[in-house]
């Protein structure tokens, strides 16, 4: 049996491997590819609308219990450049 976690953007619960976790490091939001890295760890859907939301609402703040605003821009274009591996895009 699979474990199972809820996406921080549209608060649905899914598999482990059908999310992305991200921490933070030094107030940069990093994803966390291998799902390994040590700390806390939020999960995401990897999908523009849920990471917008996330973003939005400040759920990755919360989540991952940080007392100041994340810097997301790495985090938004790694997300930007999956999407294109997955479409096909380059």
């Amino acid at each position: 049996m699979e474990a199972v976690r809820t996406c921080v953007g549209c608060r649905t619960r899914a598999s482990r491997s059908s999310l992305l976790r991200v921490v933070a490091r030094d107030s940069q939001l990093v994803v966390d590819e291998r799902k390994s890295m040590p700390g806390r760890g939020a999960w995401v859907h990897p999908s523009p609308e849920c990471a917008g939301n996330a973003i939005r609402r400040r759920a990755f703040v919360r989540a991952l219990r940080v007392s100041g605003p994340l810097e997301t821009q790495t985090f938004e274009e790694w997300l930007n450049s999956y999407g294109n591996q997955v479409n096909g895009s380059k």
